[in-house]
C-alpha cells in the first residue's frame, strides 16, 4: 500500500508541474486584438453560408437529375 501512495503523490506533483508550466507557457502567448478576431469571424461565417449554398443546389440538381431519370 506504501508504493500506491508514492505513486498518487508522485502523480500530484506531476500534475502541478504540468499546470506551472502551462501557466509560464499562456504568459508568453500573444493574444489577437479584438478586431481581427471579429474579422476573421464573419470570414468564417461568410465561407460556411456561401459553402451550404453550393451544397445545396449541388444537392438539389441531383435530386432532379435522379427524378428525372429514375420516372
Amino acid at each position: 500500500m506504501g508504493k500506491e501512495k508514492s505513486e498518487n503523490i508522485n502523480k500530484f506533483a506531476q500534475l502541478k508541474l504540468f499546470l506551472e508550466d502551462s501557466k509560464e507557457e499562456l504568459k508568453k502567448v500573444v493574444w489577437p486584438e479584438k478586431k481581427v478576431v471579429v474579422n476573421a469571424t464573419w470570414v468564417v461565417i461568410g465561407i460556411t453560408v456561401v459553402v451550404a449554398a453550393v451544397l445545396g443546389i449541388i444537392d438539389l440538381l441531383y435530386t432532379n437529375l435522379i427524378k428525372f431519370i429514375v420516372s
